[in-house]
């Protein structure tokens, strides 16, 4: 039988590589490379290449699910919804619509992600939120208010026409090693090549300068580089006056911020720091890349809108190989936020407190009324389930019994609700404290379009049906939606998608039959533009045009270390898992390369604790303990200490410290100790 090659997008980081499924009788038989794909050039990394090996492993959910005891017992569709409808009606009666929260995933469909909020706020709640809020919803707010849009400003493959690339807070040659091929196509043309990072890693290893500062430091870093900025007059003036406001304000913000001051808080050298600032502000063509070592921070919104300071005062905006581009962590998250899964925002970045939001997207839905935001935040759920506010949730393809702070408190917050409902495709730890559990579908099992890092809308076609009884979960969402009473309309894709061009303005040109391989970039307005890979060539979408110069002060990090807990602890990724593990810690081949959790410690700090490479130790906060085997490395500098998230154990140990306006965690700083087990 002949072979069938199915396009479809890869399901782990927001590069949005494309590839295709080979199907032989209904099942997926391998994979194939798309080398026409403008990002990933039929490139994929080693999560990428292993993607099919979850697909059928023995732990999918197949069959809804509903608690008994301690364990849990197969139940039909039929009565899973009928608990679901009881539960959530008998929840609403008591104490209105404001206790029933939802969450969104970031690894499902546009068209998923908008069908949820869409159900959440007919049933009258505000509360609707995805994990952007544990990523990047620092550059939702910071972006917004800078710039005036929430999305990376230029297109991946731009990255390759840079002069000077200044990574920071990212260790994409790891966590996006296709992005990191576009790098070092620009550092083998002469680009000179900047990576800030508290750890050596294998993105430093491309860097012309490795500037390793302290944890929580990054807004002195980027202040001190704009001191010099301003102090040389390698500003664009001409620049400036044209396109912002505010730089006046800056000015005198970072007059103290010298290199020698600086120096002494993020402990990189003044010269680096002068180096820095004159290679990024000299370059014809400079370009910003971060990632979560920016925004997984209580100043994480301070801290973009200091990146943004940068690009602006010295106009690397709006032109090929400048830009400002924060790089997704997983496949749909900037999708997500652009379908309205976030409690400030309606789709399209409607304000949800803005009466005319309420009113436009009423009419669009045909209720005389909808929620007045903002919702609850997904850190901002959980406490309220733990105080009582909040008394069921519904969860979509999320797991933050793993992958919140203080993962500990999680458990017994969300054991405390009168109804949890998940909606999986295995058992995740979230999963086993559910009332009902819902088997969903994988990427390759549904269709649907996703939005990758670079606003690149794209649409995944089905290759094979999921297993048992499991459902795709446009189909399962639909279905929840009757049961309660709520018409969401036709459950396939492409109708969906149809219903967003209409309400969503970026979305409005990007239909169904456009999208072939290599999608469009929003904005795309109407069907017949052709997308927007570079913004702010014209301008920005804020008052008179302008973009907002923000001063930003520095802020130590919520926690530091002390007598007690004398070590830092900053997280991160691997090259071979993702996110909380639930999918690359089900594939045997990525398995077998980084099969436990571990920590690294500088030599210097593991002999006195007589730690020797392998030794088991216990890592202990303010919050928590976990187990995980000891790295003795140069790496990490002394008094700073790295854990993987991708194992049960490392959120018990983050802080709960949020960034008082995005309410992102604390992830990346939290005070520790380190003991060997004997």
């Amino acid at each position: 039988m002949t072979k069938v090659l199915v396009p479809t997008v890869c399901p782990y980081c927001g590069a949005g590589c494309g590839f295709f499924v080979s199907v032989e009788r209904g099942k997926a038989v391998g994979m194939e490379y798309m080398p026409g794909h403008p990002v990933s050039e039929g490139a994929l990394c080693s999560k990428g290449n292993a993607a099919l090996e979850f697909l059928r492993h023995q732990d999918r959910l197949t069959t809804p699910l509903r608690r008994r005891g301690e364990g849990f017992v197969r139940i039909s569709w039929e009565e899973a919804l009928g608990l679901i409808a009881r539960g959530l009606g008998d929840v609403i009666r008591r104490d209105g619509p404001g206790g029933v929260a939802f969450l969104a995933s970031s690894k499902c469909t546009n068209e998923e992600n908008y069908l949820l909020q869409k159900l959440a706020r007919l049933l009258g709640t505000p509360h609707v939120d995805n994990c952007a809020r544990l990523c990047h919803a620092p550059s939702v707010v910071g972006l917004n208010r800078t710039l005036g849009a929430a999305g990376m400003t230029n297109p991946i493959p731009d990255i390759g026409s840079s002069k000077c690339i200044f990574i920071i807070g990212s260790n994409l040659a790891e966590n996006h090693p296709v992005i990191a091929r576009w790098v070092h196509r620009a550092h083998e043309d002469g680009a000179v090549v900047i990576v800030a990072d508290p750890r050596e890693t294998p993105t430093t290893w491309m860097a012309d300068l490795f500037l390793q500062l302290t944890p929580g430091t990054d807004v002195a870093l980027l202040s001190g580089m704009a001191h010099v900025i301003i102090a040389e007059g390698l500003i664009d003036g001409d620049y400036i006056a044209r396109n912002t406001r505010g730089f006046e304000a800056l000015r005198e913000s970072v007059r103290s911020s010298s290199p020698e001051r600086i120096s002494e808080i993020t402990g990189v050298p003044p010269d680096d720091i002068v180096r820095a600032a004159r290679a990024y502000a000299s370059s014809p063509a400079s370009s910003i890349l971060y990632s979560m070592g920016i925004t997984q921070h209580s100043t994480g919104t301070d801290n973009v809108q200091a990146i943004s300071n940068l690009a602006l005062i010295t106009g690397h905006l709006g032109r090929p190989g400048t830009g400002v581009m924060p790089l997704r962590g997983q496949n749909n998250v900037q999708g997500a936020c652009d379908m309205g899964a976030l409690a400030e925002f309606y789709p399209g970045y409607g304000r949800s407190d803005d009466p005319e939001t309420i009113r436009r997207f009423s009419s669009a839905w045909g209720v005389p009324a909808l929620p007045k935001g903002p919702g609850l935040t997904a850190t901002e759920m959980i406490c309220a389930a733990a105080s009582g506010d909040i008394r069921a949730m519904y969860i979509l393809g999320e797991d933050p019994a793993n992958s919140d702070p203080c993962s500990q408190k999680v458990h017994q917050a969300l054991e405390d609700l009168d109804l949890l409902v998940v909606q999986d495709i295995f058992m995740t730890a979230t999963a086993r404290l559910a009332d009902v559990v819902l088997p969903g579908a994988v990427w390759a099992e549904k269709e649907g379009s996703f939005t990758n890092t670079e606003r690149r809308v794209q649409w995944s076609s089905k290759a094979v049906d999921p297993p048992g009884e499991a459902l795709s979960d446009l189909e399962i969402i639909a279905a929840v939606g009757r049961s309660l009473g709520i018409d969401l309309g036709s459950p396939d894709a492409a109708s969906v998608l149809a219903e967003i061009n209409r309400t969503v303005p970026q979305y409005a040109g990007i239909t169904r039959e456009r999208l072939g391989e290599g999608g469009l970039i929003w904005p795309c307005p109407d069907p017949h533009h052709p997308g927007t890979p570079i913004l702010h060539s014209a301008g920005f979408k804020l008052a008179d045009g302008r973009a907002s110069i923000v001063p930003v002060r520095y802020r130590p990090a919520a926690e530091g270390p002390g007598r007690e807990y004398p070590l830092l602890l900053t997280t991160g990724r691997v090259a071979v898992h993702h996110n909380a593990g639930s999918m690359t810690r089900r594939s045997p081949s990525l398995l077998r390369r980084e099969p436990d959790l571990f920590v690294e410690i500088n030599p210097a700090d593991a002999f006195p604790l007589r730690i020797a490479g392998g030794d088991p130790v216990l890592v202990e906060t303010p919050r928590g303990g976990a187990e995980a085997l000891a790295r003795l490395t140069d790496r990490v500098k002394r008094g700073v200490v790295f854990m993987p998230f991708h194992f049960p154990g490392t959120n018990r140990l983050t802080s709960e410290a949020t960034d008082p306006e995005a309410r992102i965690p604390e992830f990346k700083v939290s005070a520790c100790r380190i003991v060997r087990r004997d």
